[in-house]
């Protein structure tokens, strides 16, 4: 393919990659600065999704500090996203046949949900989408960012990619090469794990000095309940079963909008047992006696998952190389402890914003945001994480139940006093080394699913409207296939089986041997695959444009 047409390219004051709330935040303060000062820039945000929000997935119980601050006007606003507010909050600790609701007056502060609203995160995209456009910002949805532009060490843009790619590699009938899109700045809001920040934190060292970067997976369905089992405004999480003690996670459930409740679980992908399954263990959630009375008679009307950066305070990379910045998930701003990122994604989005215009204002383009780095952690994103840095650490040395205990003295002190007796706690070794071999561990079963409560993967993808093109390539890339069989299955049985959570990967035995298949038009883009490959051999990159799940109300 040496033999392909040159990309034409547009020049632009900014780019951004990735319309969640955190690039869509980025681009509305740019565009609000500019028109306080009289300042005339452009603004483009490219988004894989094949329209805002298509991607977008979270819980969610979302704090409006972001939005107060971003649109101080959304609350009168006849088209707001949000109209469920908290009105009670639960925190319960499961066991097999029955649980215990944890006193809220025994709950940090900053756990207190009321005066938080209840609804679609993807909903919010959507609606930061029609602020960005009304204010002059052009939003590309369906052209995935596929390469980073660097000249002279400097980032200069990125290019979207090539479209009408055969699986072979080769350019087909549709072929349509991708456009540069070249900046003075480009702004990386991808979301946990994105490619192109991926590389980012690599080529410039961005983790240097940082602990680890820790994650976990999140995965939900929506549900449309019967009335009499609907509580406007309930928001309840829970800890404990159907997890063991030594593998973190946990559960919510939230009530919103027209009798919609919102139930998912996360698992912390630091877990060891190579046959534990995230997505079979929600399943097995929902059968919970204390659960299960919510979904009788109601209808399952949509499914996905997704990433969830976890390290927190210790492991918020530098946000700031010679050309470009992250912001929101791309940079780990997501409170773990609260369940909550989005309020962090779009202040980091203003923040890097408000330093963006003033960079351009004095003239400069592809240096180094350097003070947006400098920042950040006397700003209201620092308070929120530094106030949690040590939970997720305590829940991973100690486990489940010391953990919580720990974690929840340890946010009382610092919340009082802003002093731990832990100090700045080690996350310890990333996520894809914490798996043991097959052969140390006892393998869990799981019960087959009812079909009416409990689910198949693929029934659940279905409702994830997820779809790729099929004639291109794969954008699940393993590096070395033979490392993946004498490692991933003969080592550690084959998890990716199991931690996927939409029916990607398959060992399939034959005559040879077991092979390994890959049903990439499956993919929710959750990137588990990328984070949790024991030898890091799963290089997720960017589909064709357009690819992937299209969420509706998620």
């Amino acid at each position: 393919m040496s033999d392909l047409p040159a990309r034409e390219s547009m020049e632009f004051d900014v780019v951004v990659v990735g319309a969640g709330p955190a690039g869509l935040a980025t681009a509305i303060r740019l565009k609000q600065r500019a028109m306080e000062q009289g300042a005339d820039i452009s603004v483009v945000v490219v988004e894989k999704g094949s329209e805002v929000g298509a991607h977008i997935l979270s819980g969610a119980v979302i704090d409006p500090i972001g939005l107060d601050g971003l649109l101080p006007e959304w609350r009168s606003d006849p088209d707001r996203p949000l109209k469920t507010e908290v009105t009670a909050d639960e925190f319960m600790y499961l066991g097999h046949a029955g649980g215990i609701r944890l006193p809220n007056v025994f709950m940090p502060k900053l756990m207190n949900n009321h005066g938080n609203f209840v609804g679609s995160l993807g909903n919010v995209a959507r609606y930061l989408g029609r602020k960005a456009e009304e204010l002059g910002v052009e939003i590309y949805p369906g052209f995935p960012a596929a390469e980073v532009l660097i000249e002279d060490g400097k980032v200069v843009g990125v290019a979207t990619g090539d479209m009408g790619i055969s699986r072979n590699g080769e350019p087909n009938a549709n072929f349509t090469r991708g456009m540069e899109l070249r900046a003075k700045y480009t702004i990386f809001g991808e979301g946990a794990r994105g490619s192109l920040t991926k590389q980012m934190v690599e080529r410039f060292g961005l983790n240097q000095g940082r602990d680890h970067q820790k994650y976990g997976i999140g995965i939900k369905e929506l549900w449309q309940v019967r009335p009499e089992k609907f509580q406007p405004g309930l928001v309840r999480h829970s800890m404990g079963w159907p997890l063991p003690n030594n593998s973190g996670g946990g559960s919510w459930l939230y009530h919103f909008d027209d009798h919609l409740v919102s139930v998912g679980f996360v698992v912390h992908l630091n877990y060891k047992n190579p046959t534990l399954s995230p997505f079979d263990e929600f399943q097995r959630f929902k059968t919970h006696p204390m659960v299960r009375d919510v979904f009788e008679g109601a209808k399952r009307i949509g499914y996905g998952a997704r990433a969830i950066m976890e390290g927190g305070w210790q492991s918020v990379p530098n946000l700031a190389f010679p050309g470009g910045c992250l912001v929101g998930d791309s940079a780990g701003f997501v409170n773990v402890p609260r369940i909550k990122g989005s309020h962090n994604a779009i202040l980091s989005g203003m923040l890097c914003a408000d330093h963006v215009f003033a960079a351009l204002q004095e003239g400069r383009a592809n240096d180094e945001i350097a003070a947006y780095e400098e920042s950040w952690r006397a700003s209201p994103i620092g308070y929120d994480l530094k106030r949690v840095r040590n939970v997720k650490p305590l829940w991973s040395k100690y486990g489940t139940a010391a953990g919580v205990a720990l974690g929840g003295l340890d946010m009382w002190l610092t919340e009082i006093f802003n002093w731990s007796p832990f100090g700045t706690m080690k996350h310890g070794k990333p996520d894809h080394e914490c798996l043991l071999p097959l052969d140390q561990v006892r393998p869990i079963t799981y019960d087959r699913p009812d079909g009416v409560l409990t689910f198949d993967r693929l029934s659940s993808v279905f409702l994830s409207n997820t779809n790729h093109e099929e004639d291109q390539p794969v954008h699940l890339k393993v590096k070395d296939m033979g490392l993946q069989k004498a490692s991933e299955h003969d080592v550690f049985g084959g998890p990716s089986q199991r931690y996927c959570p939409a029916g990607v990967y398959e060992w399939v035995e034959g005559e040879g041997g077991a092979r390994y298949q890959i049903n990439a038009q499956n993919c929710v883009h959750c990137k588990t695959c990328d984070i949790k490959d024991p030898n890091q051999n799963i290089n997720w990159v960017t589909p064709e444009g357009g690819g992937g799940p299209n969420y509706v109300n998620m």
